[in-house]
């Protein structure tokens, strides 16, 4: 649901949020103003060419220490950026516009591409899509809700009977 995009909604530094165009119903992202732009989890990435220009084919892992439930996900490239990691890396990245869904709010987000499996969270919301709507409460979480006991036992790596 899209909503005034002058009204403000407070969310935590982490909660559970959603890819709702490329079937990722979960996924835990930190929500970091100190980073410009978001960045997602994805793996075997391909750039392939297309006549509406390049388009960009990768997998993106939902749950933090889980192979499971893998989505392949294929977008426009919007652009490629040299981007600084919080160790000081500098790296190239390609960057797509992704729709993601926070606390029921539907917003339009650049994505960084980036391997984020040595990371606590597959997905980072950085002050860029944040600033379309959203206040960060440092000291909540989850503000938008849980996900379901089962994807959170999945999400830790344990799966369920």
């Amino acid at each position: 649901m899209r909503q005034d995009p002058h009204s403000s909604t407070t969310v935590g530094w982490r909660e559970w949020v959603s890819l709702p165009d490329h079937g990722v119903p979960w996924i835990k992202a930190k929500l970091d103003t100190g980073a410009r732009t978001s960045s997602i989890h994805a793996f075997d990435i391909e750039v392939v060419e297309a006549e509406q220009g390049e388009r960009v084919r990768f997998w993106v892992h939902p749950w933090q220490e889980s192979a499971r439930d893998a989505v392949q996900i294929e977008c426009p490239v919007h652009d490629r950026r040299s981007v600084r990691s919080s160790s000081g890396h500098a790296a190239t990245r390609i960057v797509v516009h992704l729709d993601v869904s926070i606390h029921g709010r539907v917003v339009t987000a650049e994505f960084t591409l980036a391997n984020r499996d040595s990371m606590g969270f597959r997905m980072l919301i950085g002050r860029e899509a944040l600033r379309k709507g959203f206040v960060v409460d440092s000291a909540r979480s989850f503000v938008g809700g849980r996900a379901p006991r089962e994807v959170r036992r999945i999400n830790r790596g344990r799966h369920g009977h």
